[in-house]
């Protein structure tokens, strides 16, 4: 009678630990269907980015804004750096 009563305890746990997979395989699907979903989102993004030309030409706009901050930086950096050295 005890062989009875520890294999239906084996029985539930074997049936508990199946659910608990369950479990954790559903919420890891659930995960990776919301990546999925994230990427999708961001391939869309991107290629709509790239095959609209008003923001094609806007981020040119902008990298040309930005390279032409950059050198005056830096122009400004030699400046105040030859200042330094001609007060020292």
């Amino acid at each position: 009678m005890a062989e009875k009563s520890t294999d239906n305890d084996n029985y539930e746990d074997v049936s508990k630990m199946l659910k608990d997979l369950n479990k954790d395989l559903e919420r890891m699907l659930e995960q990776m269907e919301k990546i999925s979903v994230k990427a999708t989102w961001m391939v869309y993004e991107m290629v709509m980015t790239r095959s609209d030309p008003a923001v094609v030409d806007q981020m040119k706009g902008l990298e040309e804004s930005f390279l032409q901050c950059r050198e005056e930086i830096e122009k400004k950096w030699k400046e105040m750096l030859d200042e330094s050295k001609k007060t020292s």
